[in-house]
Order: C-alpha cells, then sequence, then structure tokens
C-alpha cells in the first residue's frame, strides 16, 4: 500500500514541474515526505538499501508524472479549471494545520515566527500578479549552457516549497521549449536541463537541510506562508452559484485525499 501511495505522490510532484502556479516543493510538504526526501537524497549511500526502497516509487511516480500524466493533468486544468484547481487548494489548506502541529511539536512556538509566514505568504500572492503578467515567450535556438543554467534554477522551484518551477522558467524565456519538448520527448532540450537539474537540486538541498538544521522553526514557518500563498496562484475564476457548488466540493475532495495520504503517526 505504501508503494503505492508514494508512486501517487510522485505522480502529483511531477505535476508540479509542469503545471503553473503548483511546486513541487509545497506538494512534498503537503504529503509529509519533505524532509525525509531531502534526507534520502543527501544521506542515500549512508543506509542505500533502506533510501532506495523509499525513493525508488516516488522517482517512478515523478517520472510517469512529468511524462505521462502531464498531458493528461494538463487536461483536467484546462477543461475542468475549477474543480482541477479546487482539489490542489483542498490539499493545501488540509496540510497547513498539520505543518504547524508537527513544528511546534519540534520547537516551542514563539509569536514572531509568524513574520516568517506573513513575508513568504506576500511573496505567494506577488507571485500571482507575476505568473498573470509573464508573457510565454518562445526560442528556436537555445544553447546548451543556457538550458542547463535553466535546469539549475528550475531546481529552485522543486527544492524550495511555495517557489513555482514555471514562472522562473517563463522568466528564464524557456517555459514554451520545455512544455513542447516534454511532450515529444526532445532529447536534446531535455538532457541539459535533466543536468542542470540534478545540480542545482544537490545545491539547494544542501542549503534547505542547513537552514532546516539551524533554524528549523523560522525555515518551517516560512514554508507555511509559502504553502499559503500558493492557495491565491491556484485560484480560479469563478462566475456562477454552479461554480462555487463544484468549487466547495474538490475542496471537501482534496481534504479527503489529503487525509487519506498522510503519514500515520
Amino acid at each position: 500500500m505504501h508503494i503505492f501511495s508514494n508512486i501517487f505522490k510522485g505522480i502529483c510532484i511531477g505535476s508540479g514541474a509542469i503545471l503553473p502556479g503548483i511546486s513541487s516543493g509545497v506538494l512534498c510538504v503537503i504529503f509529509g515526505i519533505y524532509e525525509k526526501l531531502l534526507n534520502s537524497v543527501l544521506d542515500f549511500f549512508k543506509s542505500p538499501k533502506e533510501n532506495l526502497k523509499f525513493l525508488t516509487p516516488i522517482v517512478i511516480g515523478v517520472i510517469a508524472g512529468v511524462l505521462i500524466f502531464s498531458n493528461l493533468l494538463n487536461y483536467f486544468l484546462y477543461s475542468f479549471p475549477i474543480q482541477t484547481k479546487a482539489v490542489f487548494i483542498g490539499l493545501i489548506l488540509a496540510s497547513i494545520p498539520s505543518l504547524i502541529k508537527d513544528v511546534n511539536n519540534k520547537q516551542k512556538f514563539k509569536v514572531h515566527y509568524v513574520l516568517y509566514s506573513l513575508v513568504t505568504f506576500f511573496i505567494g500572492v506577488f507571485s500571482v500578479y507575476l505568473e498573470k503578467s509573464l508573457t510565454v515567450s518562445t526560442s528556436d535556438s537555445i544553447s546548451i549552457f543556457y538550458l542547463v543554467l535553466s535546469g539549475s534554477f528550475m531546481s529552485i522551484g522543486i527544492v524550495v516549497p511555495g517557489v513555482s518551477s514555471t514562472i522562473i522558467l517563463m522568466l528564464l524565456g524557456v517555459y514554451s521549449s520545455y512544455l513542447a519538448s516534454v511532450s515529444y520527448l526532445y532529447f536534446p532540450v531535455l538532457v541539459p536541463m535533466a543536468i542542470g537539474l540534478f545540480i542545482g537540486s544537490l545545491i539547494f538541498m544542501k542549503l534547505t537541510r542547513f537552514l532546516l538544521k539551524h533554524f528549523y522553526a523560522q525555515t518551517f514557518y516560512s514554508i507555511i506562508g509559502f504553502t499559503a500563498g500558493s492557495v491565491l496562484v491556484l485560484f480560479p475564476e469563478i462566475t456562477s452559484s454552479v461554480d462555487i457548488i463544484l468549487f466547495a466540493s474538490c475542496i471537501i475532495l482534496g481534504f479527503f485525499i489529503f487525509n487519506l495520504l498522510k503519514p500515520k503517526n
């Protein structure tokens, strides 16, 4: 059961590297595997058998999410935007009380920690404006070095919760090329980006783990702020009472999925 659950989590995490406004890092936090994922990757050779057992189904799911399910998820996102976004919003809202409880269990709450959440929440609000104002540019001649660099910056959106990879790729002007390359498995673009993604992920994972080790509560309250800000990035356009009913129903579905998949203590 854990294997299939982790494969599903991996599919969702992989979708975060494709779908606008959704952060892979936030999805890792929502499913309660963020810290374990960091430690399993960075300390892989300390306990390779155990780490491989944990990472393999997630990696399979991520690959499936990016290469196989991305078109299906895109279809649902653009054909049923209210329902699809509401499910993700439900997942995010359901995770926040659990995140706060976990942090406070490990470190005593202090009022000023809320400031970290507020700052990162407003960064999330700013990303709403940023994503709506960006235009997706195209380029037929992107150098290999620039693709490697883009992949390394893309890793920020995968490792750091609340930062969308798609916004980063839009800013760099390679989002449409990346999306087309995923759809058609165009390896001259995907391979250099994957190399950059691997290098960047290791760097930002080490940095994130350092922050969690030395500033655990501050870092996690910042993550909570980013996570809450993601709700505004995903908020759909609602124009009728039917939309409201669909929206509310799918948020409840998101809560149900979270409770089904969250780690049991």
